[in-house]
């Protein structure tokens, strides 16, 4: 039992018996039974343990640079689960993940460690998704953290995205702690990327962690660092409840599974809770902490990262980035940096067969409830039938959908051309925004349109500075930086417009800096732009599907390429089949499918040539006669070869 007298000080003077608990924690067990006066003091010296026991923090990285590798290390070391249940890449709980190697949905996990001073910790891991569209996602995971292992490849070195997310977190505060990964590959060069670190990121590289995830080298001194070099969170557990919310899933048992970290306060089961963007208020059912499954507790205080579950029937009840207050005891207010994720990516869905336009719709509303992200409406086309209009965060965003419906839900889908949004400031002074292609109204009624800019920030070896450069040029790209890394490596700037990024920007990239090059962006506003809309014409009929906004000096490259690669995937028929590209009533390319001709006069054998003659020109007539009547089924492949019409 704690004595009046076992740490020197008054009864009154309970500020010191809080900040003696570590050089008395081991004489002193924590859980003893305290009566009357001394319990208010057990109760703070507890709290002051409990809070200073715990590491909140995130591991940022380029992509592919070992992050998903190093959690598993990280959680086979604390022993979480066993070694029969434990699979590669074990946070990642998608398919596409595991294929793509890159994380989505950004997953959480309390690591309990014994260290090395004897006491245990619990590091609370939130992960965050890898790739630039879901960088709204990765500044919220990084608000709940006070630090950050920042994750370098030993042989690729410092990137663009790596350089991205040490700006979220350095905006947060976070401490940073650098970990070169794969130091175990014959083509590491860790003094180069200690060199890199030192000059690009202005960090100590003397305090590097040199570690390989794959090989488990270096996993124990990341644990020790992390409890060493970052600061353990702050709060008060009798203020009123404040915490954010970083991310959420859909359960189909228990409904909205809420992930939040707690700032001030402490949440019990049996609360009355408010979110305060939408203010709604629900009663709290369960709450607990991440293992890999979930571990129920009773209550959660200051500093702690959990689960909440109440009730909740929607995803998109639970904004990422609200705050969570008690409905009674409300916080003054709100966590900062709360905004509404906006989609800038556009695309309409169709399924292949009419008569699967239901289960695309059920499909959709059950993925919405695990993706607050998308947003769709109903959609149709002349050629296409009923089907959607969705919105996405990004291409990666898109693709993921996509994957998602047609392995999930087992359908087969075609995709429009992918298009931004534009404003267009019409004759009469209004402004009215369209993503859509089949909404754009007659040029006659537009003044002027403007389209979405990006900031790009590409980082490359010196020699594919002349390439990059031209890439960027002929995508309309506007050359404002560039700054030496280092002696050899250096990050450009331009200001590009998002429809030109979205087709294969990115793949083009990569071929011509031979995958040394890295891309990251931010939006920025919009600017004045000339604007098209580019039709393609099958035997004369207009394919609404098909339809793109284009700027007007790439409308020619466009149409021809789409004409082209139409050709390419369109099949033969017993009549010839023109392709063409228009812009309102003018034809600026054309491709055609050549008629496949059969050999009428096989059974002539010699005689007039009349005879012969005859008979090809009944066939002329015939084919003329199919060619007015003859419809053309358009194969999916063609959709998708338009969406690549870039490609070369």
């Amino acid at each position: 039992m704690f004595r009046q007298n076992d740490f020197g000080h008054t009864q009154g003077e309970t500020g010191s018996y809080a900040s003696q608990w570590s050089k008395h924690l081991s004489e002193y067990p924590l859980f003893l039974t305290l009566s009357g006066k001394d319990y208010g003091v057990k109760r703070l010296f507890i709290m002051s343990y409990q809070i200073n026991s715990i590491r909140n923090f995130s591991i940022i990285a380029h992509i592919d640079h070992g992050k998903s590798t190093l959690c598993d290390r990280l959680i086979q070391a604390t022993h979480i689960i066993s070694e029969r249940d434990f699979k590669d890449q074990i946070l990642d709980s998608m398919d596409i993940e595991r294929e793509r190697g890159i994380t989505i949905k950004s997953q959480t996990v309390c690591l309990p460690y014994t260290a090395h001073d004897g006491l245990t910790y619990h590091l609370n891991l939130i992960d965050t998704p890898g790739h630039v569209d879901f960088t709204y996602e990765v500044s919220r995971a990084l608000a709940s953290c006070e630090g950050a292992l920042l994750l370098v490849d030993a042989s690729q070195g410092v990137e663009a995205q790596t350089l991205a997310n040490l700006y979220l977190a350095l905006e947060h505060n976070l401490e940073i702690i650098p970990v070169i990964n794969k130091i175990d590959l014959p083509s590491a060069d860790v003094d180069r990327v200690k060199k890199q670190i030192e000059d690009d990121l202005g960090l100590d590289s003397s305090l590097a962690i040199l570690a390989s995830a794959k090989a488990g080298i270096g996993i124990e001194d990341v644990l020790e660092s992390t409890i060493k070099r970052l600061p353990p969170p702050s709060g008060n557990p009798d203020a009123p409840l404040k915490a954010l919310i970083f991310d959420s899933h859909y359960d189909p048992f228990r409904g909205t599974v809420v992930h939040f970290r707690i700032f001030q306060g402490t949440l019990k089961t049996g609360d009355m809770v408010r979110f305060m963007w939408n203010n709604s208020s629900y009663k709290v059912e369960e709450i607990g902490i991440f293992q890999i499954r979930r571990i129920p507790r009773t209550q959660l205080s200051a500093g702690e990262v959990g689960y909440l579950i109440a009730g909740i029937k929607t995803v998109q009840d639970t904004r990422c980035g609200d705050t969570i207050t008690h409905a009674n005891r409300p916080c003054d207010q709100a966590m900062p940096g709360f905004k509404l994720a906006k989609p800038v990516v556009f695309s309409s869905i169709y399924p292949v067969a009419s008569d699967d336009y239901a289960e695309l719709a059920d499909a959709l509303d059950k993925l919405h409830l695990n993706d607050a992200s998308l947003v769709y409406e109903k959609d149709s086309s002349a050629a296409l039938g009923f089907g959607f209009r969705c919105g996405f965060l990004g291409l990666l965003h898109l693709e993921v959908v996509q994957e998602r419906l047609e392995r999930e839900y087992d359908l087969s889908l075609i995709l429009t051309a992918p298009s931004v949004q534009y404003q267009l400031v019409m004759n009469d002074g209004s402004t009215q925004i369209i993503d859509n292609p089949a909404l754009y109204p007659d040029p006659t009624l537009i003044e002027l349109t403007r389209e979405p800019f990006i900031r790009a920030s590409i980082i490359v070896p010196e020699r594919y500075m002349g390439a990059v450069m031209k890439l960027c040029l002929d995508r309309r790209g506007i050359s404002t930086n560039y700054q030496y890394l280092t002696s050899n490596r250096l990050e450009m700037f331009f200001e590009l417009p998002l429809s030109e990024v979205i087709y294969d920007f990115y793949d083009k990239l990569k071929s011509v800096t031979q995958g040394y090059g890295s891309f990251d962006y931010e939006i920025m506003e919009f600017r004045e732009t000339s604007l098209v809309k580019l039709d393609i014409l099958i035997n004369g009929d207009r394919v609404d599907a098909l339809s793109q906004l284009v700027h007007k000096d790439r409308a020619y490259e466009r149409g021809r390429t789409a004409c082209e690669k139409l050709r390419e995937e369109i099949p033969r028929q017993m009549f010839k089949i023109a392709i063409q590209g228009a812009i309102g009533g003018t034809i600026i390319s054309r491709s055609t499918v050549s008629a496949f001709r059969k050999d009428v006069t096989a059974k002539c054998y010699g005689g007039d040539i009349s005879r012969k003659r005859k008979l090809l020109e009944k066939q002329k007539k015939g084919k003329k006669r199919m060619k007015m009547v003859g419809q053309v089924m358009i194969p999916q492949s063609a959709f998708l070869a338009v969406l690549k019409s870039d490609s070369e």
